[in-house]
């Protein structure tokens, strides 16, 4: 990383170094110099810590991830989501039926079905996310005069999706859960939403939640657009 490419996860002040390498392999953190608190005490903590944190959706957890690692697997974390997403969607739509038939068509109609879950989930998605950047560039770049770097704040995004990752339970263990399991997966990952964009631009929870409220906006009018459209191969063949 470049120079002041890392952030104080205390006051978010812009630094150098996270820590100091002597001799010996003796560390020594880095102290901000605004608030005179070590710039990443995370950089210590197990990531354990740093997961739980996060989940805790605390501002500290949150500038480290996004500002002092490297991590970059937001796109592969995405795909993965959106295939859970569509399979608990797929499940939904079909229950437990099943065919032991090759040649059942109905075998088929659900797997064309389950790309159509895949296909809606990714539109949905990538609509809440252009619906956000929109807002924010229209309230922060054209009417504040401020500056958004687009890439940091798409991949602080993706990866505040990471509560989606609570649905892997439901597949794997295909049990009968209830629309309320599924509002609270669906907040937290909005709440994540939220909180990954008031530590990328340090700006207001009004603003934040102003962003993520047109954003799903954008994402319930996909979703309603895509239940028009013939998802299964019955559909299609009557409308032949």
């Amino acid at each position: 990383m470049g120079k002041d490419a890392f952030r104080c996860v205390e006051c978010n002040e812009k630094a150098t170094e996270l820590h100091r390498d002597y001799n010996n392999g003796i560390l020594k953190l880095t102290i901000c110099g605004s608030c005179q608190k070590p710039v990443d005490k995370y950089i210590e903590y197990d990531p354990v810590i740093i997961l739980i944190d996060a989940i805790l959706c605390k501002t500290q957890a949150f500038r480290h991830i996004l500002f002092n690692t490297r991590l970059n697997i937001h796109w592969k974390l995405c795909v993965f989501c959106l295939l859970c997403e569509a399979y608990l969607r797929w499940s939904l739509l079909h229950g437990s039926e099943q065919s032991n038939d090759p040649a059942d068509i109905i075998r088929y109609t659900k797997e064309w079905e389950f790309y159509a879950m895949f296909g809606s989930a990714t539109l949905e998605l990538s609509a809440f996310c252009i619906s956000v950047l929109w807002f924010l560039w229209l309230v922060v770049v054209q009417l504040q005069g401020g500056a958004i770097d687009f890439s940091l704040l798409l991949r602080a995004l993706l990866l505040s999706c990471y509560g989606k990752v609570l649905l892997i339970p439901t597949v794997i263990w295909e049990h009968d859960y209830s629309p309320l399991c599924l509002g609270l997966i669906k907040l937290f990952v909005l709440t994540s939403n939220s909180q990954a964009i008031r530590v990328i631009l340090n700006s207001s929870r009004r603003l934040s939640l102003s962003a993520v409220c047109v954003g799903v906006l954008s994402e319930m009018c996909v979703a309603q657009a895509c239940k028009k459209l013939p998802w299964s191969v019955q559909d299609i063949k009557m409308k032949m």
